[in-house]
């Protein structure tokens, strides 16, 4: 059985689809699930505002997107670091997504570097398709020599 899967695929090939629906499986199995989801919202942790905003946090951009980085943390850091407490079965990890704009904090990398190290927690999570400058840990998971499975999404 692998350790972790990791799917890939290009924005709306259904990453995030697959995900839900194997979670909902896992669920409806009795397999005790914790994680995140990233879906694009208005306003919140990952969100597309206009150019007017005017905040003295530092701001984080991908193309039109705002990454509203404390939110982001806020939600899904405790997540991340409590993911082995608690249970005694091995658990699934969702993280939906790792790409741009969930790398810009660094706590995040530090937390998903010690989830895929640890030894009672599976993680089914996502990542971007490489695309300009290599994402450091995308390439890390891509790379990994453990039982960490891969896959790419395309249209059929």
């Amino acid at each position: 059985m692998s350790k972790h899967v990791f799917l890939s695929g290009p924005p709306g090939i259904g990453k995030t689809i697959s995900i839900q629906k194997a979670t909902e499986v896992l669920k409806l199995s009795g397999i005790p699930i914790d994680g995140f989801y990233t879906e694009e919202v208005r306003e919140g942790p990952l969100s597309r505002v206009g150019s007017g905003s005017s905040t003295a946090r530092p701001e984080y951009r991908v193309g039109q997107y705002v990454v509203d980085l404390a939110s982001f943390e806020q939600l899904a850091l405790p997540v991340l670091r409590n993911v082995d407490l608690g249970s005694e079965t091995r658990k699934v990890c969702i993280i939906d997504e790792t790409g741009k704009m969930e790398l810009f904090s660094q706590s995040f990398i530090r937390a998903v570097r010690q989830t895929l190290a640890g030894s009672g927690t599976m993680i089914l999570g996502n990542t971007p398709v490489p695309k300009g400058k290599p994402l450091g840990l995308v390439e890390e998971i891509r790379s990994r020599k453990d039982k960490t499975k891969n896959r790419s999404l395309t249209k059929s």
